[in-house]
Parts: structure tokens; C-alpha cells; sequence
């Protein structure tokens, strides 16, 4: 058929799909509002504030010993992390120095949640691709640290673990026997976990080149974490910026090449290993003394059978408990190593009860900015992958 140069074609028509705010392969509430030709996005437009639950301003009417438990909603996978970055950021405005006992038990609480919140990623994007197996075999791992947590804080999902200045109990012995069976068992677990994924080709076709971002574009946007480390930069809150005693610790910074999921998937995969060697390491280097700093009893509820027999006791259980204690005025940033990346808090006091104003840097919250970039080009049944 010869075309007609006086009758003008038609233009290219595009159908709009919106995917969500409550499609059922997201993984939280968001929106995206895509333009499609056929199954190739063309663009995307991203709907921001289905998840916003003003932690920030709660945080600001409330005493700084009861911001704790929000900050377990923040990210409930790993929520521990989200507790200790809190309380290391009101010691450094109080110049708290915590036991190193306390030190080395908080980084093995933090490295089981990143173990969690990782099995949860990791296993996740293998259901996304098609493959259950490996979720159900994986996620066995995370009850049991789910059970330790149970031991050390009364709480397993949302923990509102630690206090400020160490951490209010030690771990029992029955802890210490969870721990230990957990070290010894895990490694083979998540190496059957890996046989049934890594050269799988079919979760190779859907995760290679899906959904890549250049270590200079994640940047420019302000990645951390996993997905920046998938992109080829090594850069880890925990070695850049030690906290914790982090620096009396050996371990490495796993990074990928491409920035793809499937690079992504690599890279957590590998910091689990390295997770587990931190805990033994803090297992066997774990040193004596207290677990609670006697600088900050201001923080501290003592114990209750002087609270029931010393007036002075009672006194701080009152004023504690009832959010009536001091702090100083300042302005400090302190930063952790989070599940999915650099974890901030931004506190200014004026001297107050509360926090005058607070700030979280909460790192999926920027990686969400680059998901139209990533995700543009490509094919909608390939491009549903977990952007945490």
C-alpha cells in the first residue's frame, strides 16, 4: 500500500495505567501513574504521601525516652536499627558515653535486624519473579531472630529496644543459647537460599538490567545503602562514620556493577555473610562490665525494688516515666547504617522536654524520587521490582 503524503498519519496513541495506590504487587502504598506504549513505560509519575504518618511532629510533643517506639514504625523491618540510631543521636547531644558492653550488644541486636530486614528483601524479590520456594525456605531464619529479640526485649516486630545510654537489661542465658543456634544454623539456610536463586535463569532474565541506575545518578539523588553499593560505590555509614564500635570490627563492603536488581539482590545477599561475621565476632570479643551508662540516671528507670523501697528511686520513676526531665540546648546529626541505607536524625533542643524540631532522613523516601528514571524503558511486568 502507497501512503498518501496529503492525509497525515494518525498520532501514536499511549494508554495511561495506574499502578496503585493498593495494586497488589506493591509493597507499601504508593501510586504510580504510567503512560504505556503497550507493555513499555514510557513515563512515570509518582504520587508521594500514602505513607506519611507525621513521626516528625509526633516525635516534637513528646519526651525523648517515648520517641522510641516511632521510630519502630519507621521501618518495622528492622526496627531495632531505627531505636539505636535514636538514642546514639540524644547521647551525643547529651555527651553520653555508653558502655562498651552495651556497645557490642547493640551491634549484635542491629546486625540480626539487618540479617531480617535483608531476608525479607532478598526473599521478596524472588516472589516477585515467580520463585516461592525460596521465600518459604528463607523466612524460617527470620522467626528465629524474631524469637531472640522475644528474649532480650519482650517484643518481636516492633521492639522499642535499648534505652538512652546502653540498654536496659543484659542478655539471659536463654538469649545467648538462641543466638548461638541461630550463628550456627544460618549459614546453611541461606546457602540453600542462594542455590535456588542465584543461577537460576529465569530470576537472572527478570532481574538483570532491571531497573539500573549509574553510580553518578544515584548520587546526584542522594543514595546510601544497598542500592548505592549496588552501583559500585562503597560507601557504609559503619566504616565511613564508625558509631557503636563498628571500628574494633573486621568486615567488608560487598558492591555491585550495574545498579540493577539483580545487583542489588547480590549485594544484600553478601552483607548477610558479613552480618553473621560481625555477631560472632562481637560473640567472642564481647567484654565485661555494666550495660548502662551511670552518667544519664535522668534516662534510666531504676530498678523497681528500690523504687518500692528509696524515695530518691521512686522520685526518678515519677519524673522519667511523666517525661519531666531536661536536656540542653543544641543541634546534632547522627547518622546509622539502616536496613536500606543512611539513617539520619537531625535534632535541634532549645532546652526543652521535647525536641524543639526533628528531622528523619529516611533513605527509601529518596530512592522512590528516582523510580520513574529507573524504571522508564521498561517492561511493566519486569520493572515491579522492590525499589526498598
Amino acid at each position: 500500500m502507497i501512503e498518501n503524503p496529503t492525509i497525515p498519519l494518525p498520532e501514536k496513541e499511549y494508554v495511561t495505567l495506574n499502578l496503585g495506590p493498593t495494586h497488589p504487587a506493591t509493597h507499601g502504598i504508593f501510586q504510580n501513574v504510567l503512560k504505556m506504549d503497550g507493555e513499555i513505560i514510557m513515563s512515570s509519575q509518582a504520587t508521594i504521601g500514602y505513607i506519611h504518618r507525621a513521626f516528625e511532629k509526633l516525635a516534637e510533643r513528646r519526651p525523648y525516652n517515648q520517641i522510641a517506639p516511632i521510630t519502630d514504625r519507621m521501618n518495622y523491618c528492622s526496627a531495632p536499627i531505627n531505636n539505636m540510631g535514636w538514642h546514639m543521636t540524644v547521647e551525643k547531644l547529651i555527651g553520653c558515653e555508653v558502655p562498651k558492653r552495651a556497645q557490642y550488644i547493640r551491634v549484635i541486636i542491629m546486625e540480626l535486624a539487618r540479617i531480617a530486614d535483608h531476608i525479607i528483601c532478598d526473599s521478596v524479590i524472588g516472589v516477585d519473579t515467580g520463585a516461592l520456594s525460596g521465600f518459604l525456605y528463607i523466612f524460617q531464619e527470620r522467626e528465629h531472630i524474631y524469637e531472640i529479640f522475644e528474649e532480650v526485649c519482650g517484643a518481636r516486630l516492633t521492639t522499642n529496644t535499648g534505652r538512652i545510654g546502653g540498654m536496659e537489661r543484659d542478655f539471659s542465658p536463654k538469649a545467648w543459647e538462641k543466638l548461638e543456634y541461630f550463628v550456627k544454623h544460618f549459614p546453611e539456610k541461606l546457602q540453600e537460599f542462594e542455590n535456588l536463586l542465584l543461577r537460576n535463569r529465569i530470576f537472572m532474565d527478570r532481574t538483570i538490567n532491571v531497573g539500573p541506575i549509574t553510580a553518578e545518578r544515584a548520587l546526584a539523588y542522594g543514595f546510601t545503602g544497598p542500592n548505592l553499593r549496588a552501583a559500585g560505590v562503597d560507601y557504609d555509614v559503619r566504616v565511613m562514620n564508625p558509631y557503636s564500635s563498628y571500628e574494633d570490627f573486621q568486615f567488608d563492603i560487598p558492591v555491585g556493577t550495574n545498579g540493577d536488581t539483580y545487583d542489588r539482590f547480590m549485594v544484600r545477599l553478601e552483607e548477610m555473610k558479613q552480618s553473621l561475621s560481625i555477631i560472632k565476632q562481637a560473640m567472642k570479643n564481647m567484654p565485661d562490665g555494666p550495660i548502662y551508662s551511670p552518667d544519664v540516671p535522668a534516662f534510666y528507670l531504676p530498678p523497681k525494688e528500690e523504687v518500692y523501697s528509696k524515695m530518691e528511686a521512686l522520685i526518678y520513676q515519677f519524673k522519667i516515666v511523666m517525661g519531666e526531665m531536661d536536656v540542653p540546648k543544641g543541634e546534632v546529626y547522627h547518622a546509622v547504617e539502616g536496613g536500606n541505607g543512611e539513617l539520619g536524625f537531625y535534632l535541634i533542643s532549645d532546652g526543652g522536654r521535647t525536641p524543639f524540631r526533628l528531622h528523619f532522613r529516611r533513605p527509601c523516601f529518596i530512592y522512590y524520587q528516582a523510580y520513574p528514571e529507573m524504571i522508564q524503558g521498561g517492561d511493566v511486568e519486569r520493572c515491579d521490582f522492590d525499589d526498598e
